[in-house]
C-alpha cells in the first residue's frame, strides 16, 4: 500500500509533495508553458468542461500551477490550495469571495497598507462596512460584531510591528457569529504557524515573500476546505482571472523544496542580530517573535513554534531611521521581505505611507519604527553591519 503523503515529515512534504511526471519521468519538475489544452475528441472536450479530470485552460489551471498548489496545501495541511498572480489577488480574492452588499467586516487594524485601501476604499464600492479593531484585544473582536458580520481578517503576526493574535480565539468568536476567519499568515510561514488547525478558516500568502524567498517572481495562494474553497473561490478565480503564471508556478513549486531550511537559517539569524539591535543604546524598543521580551510572548508560545525572519525597532524619529538606513553596508533598502538578502524599510515612507497619520498612531507606527528581514547572509556580518549602522543613527 502507497503511504499517505499527509503522513510524511515536512521536509518531504516540500520535496515530494504533489509530485506529477510526463512519461519522459522528468526528475525536476516540469514546467508547462500553455494558454489551452487539447481533447482527443469533441466527447472528450464536453467531459472536460462539465467537471471532468483534465485541464482546459490556463486562466483555469494548469499542471506546473497544480504541483505548487497541492505540494503548499499538503504543507499547510490544508484540503485545497489556489495560486493567484500575487499576494494582494490572494488577499483581495479571500474577502470577495466571502462578501456581497450589505456584508460588514471585522480586521485587525494592523494590516499592511494595500490591505487596508481594500478595505476602507475597494469594498465600500459594493456596499461591505467594515470595522477596525486591536487584534490583540478579544473583547473588541466581540463587540464589534454585527448581525451582518460575514468576516473576520487578520494578520498575524501583523506587518509591520509583529503584532500577534489569538487565532484560536478570534476563529471562536468568528463561527459564534457565523463569519469565516481569514489569517494571513505571511510573517510566521507554514513552517511556524498552522491557522487552520489553530481554527481558522482560509489562509492567504503572498508567495512573493518567503515561499519564492529569492526575489525572483510574484505570487499568492489561497487554502481552505475543499467545500469551501469550492463554494466561495472557484467561480470567482476562473472568471476574473488573477491566475499564476505557469512560469512563476515552476519558479515557486521548485523554491519549497528549500523553505524550510531557508526560514529556520534566517530565524537563527534574526535572533541574533535582534539581540544585538535591542542592546544598543541608539535603540528605543525591540520587537521580534523570538524574543522573551514580545508584547504576546504567550501567545506566540501557544500557536507558533519559530520566531520568523523580521524585526521591528524604534530608533525614535525618522531622521535617525533613515540615517540607519543609509549607514548600512551589507543589507538592503528595500519594502520586500523573505528574500535570502536581508533588508530593512522605514514603513512610514514606504509600505504603510498610504495610511492616514491617525491610523498610524493607533497601531503605534512613529517614524522612528524600521522593519528589518533578516536573510541567509553570516549572522557575524549581518551584527557588524546593523551596529555600525546604529552608531550612526
Amino acid at each position: 500500500m502507497a503511504e499517505d503523503p499527509r503522513d510524511w515529515e515536512v521536509e518531504t512534504r516540500l520535496v515530494r509533495g504533489g509530485l506529477t511526471r510526463s512519461p519522459h519521468g522528468e526528475i525536476s519538475e516540469a514546467l508547462y508553458l500553455t494558454q489551452s489544452f487539447a481533447y482527443e475528441s469533441a466527447q472528450a472536450a464536453d467531459e472536460r468542461f462539465a467537471g471532468g479530470p483534465g485541464f482546459i485552460y490556463q486562466r483555469f489551471g494548469n499542471p506546473t500551477t497544480q504541483m505548487f498548489e497541492d505540494r503548499l496545501a499538503l504543507l499547510e495541511g490544508a484540503q485545497m490550495c489556489r495560486a493567484t498572480a500575487s499576494g494582494m489577488s490572494a488577499v483581495h480574492v479571500s474577502l470577495m469571495g466571502l462578501l456581497k452588499a450589505g456584508d460588514h467586516l471585522v480586521a485587525g487594524r494592523a494590516l499592511f497598507g494595500s490591505c487596508r485601501w481594500i478595505i476602507s476604499e475597494w469594498l465600500p464600492r459594493f456596499g461591505v462596512e467594515a470595522t477596525y479593531v486591536d487584534a490583540t484585544d478579544i473583547d473588541a473582536w466581540k463587540n464589534a460584531v454585527r448581525p451582518n458580520t460575514r468576516a473576520f481578517l487578520v494578520e498575524s503576526p501583523a506587518n509591520p510591528l509583529l503584532e500577534v493574535t489569538a487565532i484560536g480565539a478570534v476563529a471562536e468568536i468568528a463561527h459564534a457569529a457565523g463569519a469565516k476567519l481569514i489569517v494571513d499568515n505571511v510573517f510566521a510561514t507554514p513552517i511556524f504557524q498552522k491557522p487552520l488547525a489553530l481554527g481558522a478558516d482560509v489562509v492567504v500568502y503572498s508567495a512573493t515573500k518567503h515561499i519564492d524567498g529569492q526575489g525572483r517572481v510574484l505570487g499568492g495562494a489561497i487554502l481552505g476546505a475543499t467545500e469551501l474553497m469550492t463554494e466561495s473561490y472557484k467561480d470567482l478565480l476562473r472568471h476574473t482571472g488573477p491566475a499564476m503564471s505557469p512560469f512563476n508556478s515552476w519558479i515557486l513549486v521548485k523554491a519549497l523544496e528549500t523553505l524550510e531550511l531557508r526560514v529556520r537559517r534566517q530565524t537563527d539569524n534574526a535572533g541574533r542580530v535582534a539581540d544585538v539591535i535591542a542592546a544598543h543604546a541608539k535603540t528605543r524598543q525591540t520587537i521580534y517573535c523570538g524574543r522573551p521580551d514580545h508584547p504576546q510572548a504567550a501567545i506566540i508560545a501557544n500557536q507558533m513554534t519559530g520566531g520568523g525572519n523580521v524585526i521591528a525597532f524604534d530608533l525614535g524619529s525618522r531622521a535617525a531611521a533613515w540615517r540607519f538606513l543609509d549607514a548600512l553596508q551589507i543589507v538592503d533598502i528595500s519594502n520586500n521581505l523573505g528574500d535570502a538578502k536581508s533588508m530593512a524599510t522605514h514603513p512610514c515612507t514606504t509600505t504603510h505611507r498610504s495610511m492616514p497619520e491617525a491610523e498610524r498612531l493607533e497601531i503605534g507606527l512613529t517614524e522612528g519604527w524600521v522593519r528589518m528581514s533578516v536573510g541567509l547572509e553570516g549572522a557575524g556580518d549581518l551584527g557588524r553591519d546593523v551596529s555600525r549602522a546604529l552608531d550612526a543613527a
